[in-house]
């Protein structure tokens, strides 16, 4: 049994909003940025906090993404534009507008990957953010 449990078609993924697909990527990669942190650092958890908002901050993900957008397969890369697409009427205060787009675009990979269990591309690309 799965500790939790994901949608299990891909169909069914692709109804969903692609700012759902970020809502679920955005736990993932913050998820796995704090886990790489507390494997690989000594850092106590404010300081742990302090580093892994370098990572999950919008402008680090619109970044990340543009950085590994030549490794995207032709569907990843129209999951990419639907997300960067979606209507979102939140803007954080301190962030671009540009990056923040980007940045949902890029959560919203991860968490599409996640929910249709595509663990090895997910895992791969994760890999990837962590390398740039």
């Amino acid at each position: 049994m799965e500790l939790i449990e994901r949608v299990k078609e891909k169909e069914e993924v692709n109804l969903l909003s692609p700012l759902t697909w970020a809502y679920v990527g955005d736990a993932i990669y913050e998820l796995h940025i704090r886990t790489t942190l507390v494997n690989k650092t000594k850092l106590k958890p404010h300081k742990l906090h302090i580093e892994s908002i370098k990572y999950v901050k919008a402008k680090a993900q619109a970044d990340l993404l543009k950085q590994i957008m030549p490794e995207l397969t032709d569907e990843e890369k129209e999951i990419v534009r639907r997300g960067r697409n979606a209507e979102n009427h939140h803007l954080p205060k301190n962030a671009d507008p540009q990056d923040y787009m980007y940045s949902t675009a890029f959560e919203g990979l991860i968490g599409f990957l996640y929910l249709t269990k595509q663990d090895d591309r997910l895992k791969k690309i994760l890999e990837l953010c962590i390398k740039e």
